[in-house]
């Protein structure tokens, strides 16, 4: 198949600005480039060690006792693997047909599924040769409730996520009759260095971007947040005048309305390629100066 000409590229001449986490950045920066988009890095999060290990690695080592794990981003199975290597650990659970020494040692360790929210988390698990019992239908907090529900009175549950997190998952799965353990893996916080290289950008209509991706309500809070002076908070963001918002799922676009960030184009499938789509059905050609 012959490369698409310059001219064909559906996003041509169209400046996007994308604040994923820096390490994070380049799988959607390469479909959008891909596609012709000019993208403008600048993270609005960046991604960092918790200040203490100890819940999460008590409860690596006590990870027989559990019947239910859940991942909800692939930051969380970082953390996680590179915490287990950390303590000598591995996580091994056998393949449907397949017995591993390890299993054989502590059958507790059968018990152990894994739920994970969208198929990136699903990939990184994997990709580390583990398997995943349920990805929810749509990738949002409340979709994994649903799937598992039904599957958790009276067992043990362990939910490996980020320092500030909603808390739809560990509540539902309590009413449902689950006790669920909450550890910390990984805190998101705001790039300090991105503060002034935004405020430039934003402040530029000559480079100001024509759209902003948001990916989580963590890159909203904290793009509000550098943006604004100290003190300032949910007010009108002036710099946006002209700018389109685009969201990758519900709950961003809620955290983005909640902000007084108007949403003007949402993925119908809530992973990166669902939100390249969505820029390109609603950019496509369309002349920008």
């Amino acid at each position: 198949m012959s490369a698409r000409r310059e001219d064909d590229l559906p996003l041509k001449g169209i400046r996007v600005l994308v604040g994923r986490a820096r390490h994070q950045a380049g799988s959607l920066s390469t479909e959008l480039r891909k596609n012709g988009a000019q993208v403008i890095e600048i993270p609005f999060i960046e991604i960092r060690k918790p200040r203490s290990f100890r819940q999460l690695d008590s409860a690596l080592r006590n990870l027989e006792s559990y019947d239910w794990l859940i991942l909800t981003s692939v930051n969380g199975v970082e953390a996680m693997w590179e915490r287990l290597a950390k303590l000598g650990l591995s996580l091994e659970l056998p393949r449907e047909g397949h017995s591993s020494r390890a299993a054989r040692r502590n059958q507790q360790a059968k018990r152990l599924r894994i739920a994970a929210i969208g198929p990136a988390t699903k990939k990184a698990i994997e990709q580390r040769g583990v398997s995943v019992s349920i990805v929810p239908e749509q990738y949002v907090a409340e979709s994994v409730v649903r799937g598992l529900r039904a599957k958790v009175k009276g067992k043990r549950v362990l939910l490996v996520r980020a320092k500030i997190a909603r808390d739809i998952i560990p509540q539902e799965l309590r009413r449902a009759g689950a006790h669920v353990d909450v550890v910390e893996a990984y805190e998101t916080v705001v790039p300090k260095s991105s503060r002034s290289r935004l405020q430039r950008l934003m402040k530029d209509p000559r480079q100001r971007p024509h759209v902003v991706t948001f990916t989580s309500s963590s890159t909203v809070r904290n793009f509000v947040n550098l943006l604004s002076t100290p003190g300032q908070a949910k007010q009108r963001i002036p710099q946006m005048d002209g700018v389109l918002v685009s969201s990758i799922g519900p709950v961003t676009s809620a955290t983005l309305r909640e902000f007084g960030l108007p949403v003007q184009i949402k993925a119908k499938v809530f992973t990166i390629p669902g939100l390249v789509s969505a820029l390109m059905s609603r950019l496509g050609h369309e002349p920008r100066s």
